[in-house]
C-alpha cells in the first residue's frame, strides 16, 4: 500500500532548507492547504529574494486541495481540544484534512510528535 502524504508547511520548508532529512519526501506528491501555501511564501519572502518568492509560490500552488465545512469545523473543534499546545490553525487544518483522507500528516513540529497519523522526521 503507497502512503500518501499531507505536507505539513515545515516540511516544505525543510524541502526548501535541504535538510537531507526530508530528502526522501522531495519525489512524494505534495498536498498542502492555502494555509500552508501563506505560510511558505511568507518564509520565502523572509529568507530569500522576491524572484525566488514567486517561483516557490508557483512551485506549490497546484498543490492546495479545497477544504470543505466538516473539515474546518473539525479542525476548530481539535484546536480547542489541544488548546494547550498552542497550534496554529494551518496546522490543524491540515492534519485533519490528514486524517480524513488517509493521508500521513508530515511535520517536524515537536507538538506533534508522537501523535497518531504523524510522520514525523526533525
Amino acid at each position: 500500500m503507497e502512503i500518501s502524504y499531507f505536507f505539513d508547511s515545515y516540511a516544505v520548508i525543510e524541502i526548501l532548507k535541504e535538510n537531507q532529512n526530508y530528502s526522501k519526501y522531495i519525489e512524494e506528491e505534495t498536498t498542502i492547504t492555502v494555509f500552508n501555501l501563506a505560510e511558505i511564501y511568507w518564509y520565502v519572502q523572509n529568507n530569500f529574494d522576491e524572484k525566488t518568492s514567486d517561483i516557490v509560490f508557483e512551485q506549490y500552488k497546484d498543490s492546495v486541495v479545497n477544504i470543505d465545512d466538516e473539515t474546518l469545523k473539525e479542525a476548530v473543534k481539535f484546536r480547542k481540544e489541544y488548546k494547550k499546545k498552542d497550534l496554529s490553525y494551518a496546522d490543524c487544518i491540515g492534519y485533519v484534512y490528514a486524517l480524513r483522507n488517509n493521508m500521513k500528516f508530515l511535520t517536524g513540529d515537536k507538538e506533534f510528535e508522537g501523535m497518531k497519523n504523524v510522520e514525523f522526521v526533525k
